[in-house]
Order: structure tokens, then C-alpha cells, then sequence
């Protein structure tokens, strides 16, 4: 066997506190083993094969305390240059055995993104192919027990917070209470002058749409009167199985992280650096609004593709780098060139590094 496996992981506590973490390898006892401390957070024992590069285990054990994996979903959407070749001619019964697999190996999620009709030039930059998240997550949630679906994301100004509510509350009914709603404001103005729909306060709209949304959620007669919405008087049946189904804000900008602050349960940014997404949390912490918080913001963050079994050294590394950069989970995209490869990736990421 080329690659390290790890024989057993166990550790108590939450890790703020110096709490002690046991690695266990194949073969080896456990009275040599050497006492190390790790970033101030945890106390690691190592009991380790002497070929094993002790940094990189330091790295593997700091993950494991907090991971969680989603699946950002292929043949959903294609982007140019991001897809495998096999892709383009899968079917929904290729989606249907990766969802499988996904619930069967503790995956939090999968994702599906959202776009109506993509103008011919734009295609080209952006890919023109997305699946409906709310016709393809219905079907798919008849084939699996237990993981979630995330919309990654909706524009919220294609839709009124109203349809929004009433279409994903039956999905979440559907689905037995699986539903996250990523969100997103938009930004290809093509798109909003295709449907109609309003783009130079995209962003104010947006906000309230946030706050109506959160008003009518797992209510059958919701009331709301905001800045750009007013709902009162009206039945809205059936609806979400809850009110705190989970709101995360899509972007790359300190205006989409502020969003999901004040607003939302969760960050979920694209095309950002570690350090990048480091810096603007450190910041957004000192924010009187982030003290304001019930809850902790849950951070979902992008690695580039990982290799988990051609390159598992590279893969442990990325997801421990996506951590120390405040990700709270890991939306993966994993390298393969079939439907089966891409399980076979999908399994020795689990067993890489267990998802929590």
C-alpha cells in the first residue's frame, strides 16, 4: 500500500482546551510514543510508522476535529474546465448512484446551483448547463435516508421570497426536512433583464428577501412588512417542516460574508484563498453585529479538486488549510474521470479523513 492509512483516531472534548488526541497506527504500541503540542489547541500522542512525516499527521489530526464534508455535485452543472469528459453524456442515474454513495459515507450534503437560461456568449465563460435544484432534489431524496440538499445558490431576485418559501417548504416537506438554502444576489445582469427582474438595488432586495424569507418559513400565514416586500393575510400551505431551515449567503465579497452575519446561518464563498478568507473573518469577528450572534456562522469552504487517492498527502493538506481558515465544513470537488472512480474518490476521502 502506497498511501498512509491511519489504524484509529479518538479524541475528547472540543479541542479548546488542550484536550488529548490518540493516533493509533497499525503494528505499533503505544508506550514509546512521543507527547506533542499542537497550535495551542490540542495535545496529540503519535504512535506512527518511522517512514511518516510527522508535520503532515500534526495537520491530519487538527482536521479531524471539526470536519464535515458536502459534495459540490458533478453533471449538475458543467463549468468549462472543471468538468471530467464522462460529464457531459452522464445521466440522472449516474446523479442517482452518487447520491447514494454520498449518503451511505456520511456526506452532510450535495449541492445543486441555480441559473434559468444562460445567453449564448456568456455560456461560454460561465458553462450552460444547471440542473433545477427543486425538480432534481425532490427526485433524488426518494434515493437517499439521511444527507442533505443545498442550494448553491438561488438568486434571489429571480423569485419573490413568497414563491420561494412555498416551493422549498414543499421540498423540505418532501424531503423529510433536508432542505439548506444556499442564496445569492446575482451578478449577470444578462440573466435579470431575461426575466424582468430588477438588477441596480439587486442587493438591498436581496437583504429583505433574507429577512421575509426568515419570516415565512414553517409558517402557514406568514407576516412580513419590509422595505421591499410587504405579506400579510395569506395561507401558505404546504410549508417548511421548520422556521430555522438553514440560510447560507454565497459570494466572494466582505459584502456577502457581512450578509450572512446579519442575516444568515452560514458563509458559503467561492474562488477565495485561505488567507483571504482568514483575513475577512478576523475582521468581520471584531464586529459588534457578529457579537450579536445566537449561533456561530458555519463556514463552508471550496478546496480545488482533491485527488484523495492519487495524491492523499495534498488532500490533507487543502481540507487542514480550509480549517485554519475558519471552514466549519468542506464542499468538495474530487478528480475522477467515471461515475465509479469518482466513488472509489468519494471513499477514500472518508477514510483519508473521517467526516464528523
Amino acid at each position: 500500500m502506497t498511501r498512509t492509512t491511519i489504524g484509529s483516531v479518538t479524541h475528547s472534548g472540543d479541542g479548546t482546551n488542550g484536550e488529548n488526541c490518540v493516533i493509533v497506527y497499525p503494528g505499533r504500541s503505544s508506550g514509546d510514543a512521543p507527547t506533542i503540542t499542537g497550535s495551542g489547541r490540542f495535545h496529540f500522542r503519535l504512535h506512527f510508522r518511522p517512514d511518516f512525516v510527522l508535520t503532515l499527521v500534526v495537520a491530519i489530526a487538527c482536521s479531524f476535529a471539526v470536519v464535515r464534508f458536502g459534495l459540490v455535485t458533478p453533471i449538475l452543472t458543467l463549468l468549462p474546465r472543471a468538468h471530467a469528459r464522462w460529464e457531459r453524456d452522464a445521466t440522472f442515474d449516474d446523479v442517482v448512484a452518487i447520491a447514494r454513495a454520498a449518503d451511505r459515507l456520511g456526506f452532510d450534503h450535495l449541492t445543486c446551483s441555480e441559473h434559468v437560461a444562460i445567453p449564448e456568449p456568456v455560456a461560454e465563460v460561465r458553462g450552460a448547463r444547471y440542473w433545477d435544484p427543486l425538480a432534481t432534489f425532490g427526485a433524488l431524496s426518494a434515493h437517499t435516508e439521511r444527507i442533505a440538499f443545498a442550494t448553491f445558490v438561488l438568486v434571489l431576485g429571480y423569485h419573490h421570497p413568497l414563491e420561494i418559501a412555498k416551493r422549498y417548504g414543499t421540498l423540505d416537506q418532501v424531503t423529510g426536512g433536508r432542505v439548506i438554502l444556499g442564496l445569492g444576489v446575482g451578478s449577470l445582469r444578462e440573466e435579470f433583464d431575461l426575466l424582468d427582474a430588477p438588477f441596480v438595488d439587486r442587493g438591498a432586495r436581496a437583504d429583505d428577501a433574507i429577512r421575509a424569507l426568515r419570516a415565512c418559513l414553517g409558517r402557514a400565514r406568514p407576516e412580513y412588512h419590509g422595505t421591499h416586500f410587504d405579506i400579510a393575510g395569506v395561507v401558505v400551505d404546504p410549508c417548511a417542516t421548520r422556521r430555522d431551515v438553514p440560510l447560507w449567503i454565497g459570494g466572494r465579497t466582505a459584502r456577502s460574508l457581512r450578509r450572512a452575519v446579519e442575516l444568515a446561518d452560514g458563509w458559503a464563498p467561492f474562488a477565495l484563498e485561505p488567507h483571504e478568507v482568514r483575513t475577512m473573518l478576523d475582521r468581520s469577528a471584531d464586529s459588534p453585529v457578529w457579537h450579536e450572534r445566537s449561533e456561530p456562522l458555519a463556514v463552508w469552504l471550496q478546496p480545488a479538486a482533491l485527488d484523495p487517492i492519487g495524491d492523499p498527502d495534498a488532500t490533507v493538506t487543502a481540507i487542514a488549510a480550509l480549517q485554519s481558515a475558519g471552514a466549519t465544513g468542506v464542499s468538495v470537488r474530487l478528480r475522477h474521470g467515471s461515475r465509479d472512480h469518482l466513488i472509489e474518490q468519494m471513499t477514500a476521502l472518508v477514510e483519508l479523513v473521517p467526516p464528523e
